[in-house]
């Protein structure tokens, strides 16, 4: 099985209505943080650039990475300058840690 993980910083305000079209599709392990950053737009009219984001990261199977990736931007998309951005990246390895295994042995 090849694995991807979805990677996106998205609008903190955006983060209930992706939560939910992520739910309906059955994706079943989501990691949320908040983070800090800036990128194309950055707030240089105060003192600290940095704009509060969410992040979103999803390990799953190589066939469902695009299709969970354009849910994202559908669901987070206003059109407006710092709506965030949707990584896809290669998997090498996963390790499940409670059972010392391959998570690729058992189901994601």
């Amino acid at each position: 099985m090849n694995l991807k993980k979805v990677n996106a910083i998205i609008r903190c305000e955006a983060l209930e209505k992706v939560e939910r079209k992520l739910q309906d599709m059955g994706v079943r392990g989501v990691t949320v943080s908040q983070v800090k950053g800036f990128g194309e737009y950055a707030n240089t009219y105060t003192r600290n650039w940095l704009v509060t984001h969410a992040r979103i990261e999803i390990f799953t199977e190589e066939i469902q990475a695009d299709a969970i990736a354009e849910a994202i931007i559908e669901a987070a998309h206003t059109g407006v300058s710092g709506d965030g951005m949707v990584a896809i990246l290669p998997v090498d390895k996963l390790l499940r840690i409670r059972t010392k295994r391959n998570a690729c042995a058992d189901e994601l």
